[in-house]
């Protein structure tokens, strides 16, 4: 038996199919009316003479083959999104791992030469003070 709710949720995509298959189908033949996909089944019994049965085995399968493919897409989307989240967490591991190596040669940089460490920071700060103060006055 054709699940109805199933039918009417997936219409619009099973009435290509209905097409494909019974091509003297018209766009009239092919609507439900209130819900009713029994009237649905009976008119396509009436314009191409298949049996009911067939009608409604082909309409469950074509509901049974779309729900597979939304759950086939859910599952590829959660393979997806997992494997997005491992590579992120591994790329932020590196990153971190990174920039702490840095700040540690950064430390011992300055521990083993304080002076050049002082003047080279004090160096930077006036080139940038002057550059700010120009850009200041300029306005």
């Amino acid at each position: 038996m054709v699940n109805t709710q199933e039918v009417q949720g997936q219409w619009n995509k099973i009435r290509g199919k209905v097409k494909e298959r019974w091509g003297n189908l018209t766009d009239d033949d092919l609507t439900i009316k209130e819900g009713n996909v029994d009237q649905l089944v009976g008119k396509i019994q009436q314009k191409t003479g298949e049996g009911r049965e067939m009608i409604e085995k082909f309409l469950t399968e074509l509901t049974s083959r779309g729900g597979a493919a939304v759950a086939s897409a859910a599952e590829s989307v959660g393979q997806y999104m997992h494997a997005a989240g491992e590579n992120v967490a591994e790329r932020y591991d590196q990153v971190a791992n990174r920039v702490s190596q840095g700040y540690e040669q950064g430390q011992e940089l300055v521990r083993s030469h304080p002076t050049q460490s002082v003047a080279t920071a004090f160096g930077i700060g006036a080139v940038l003070g002057l550059i700010v103060g120009l850009a200041l006055r300029s306005r």
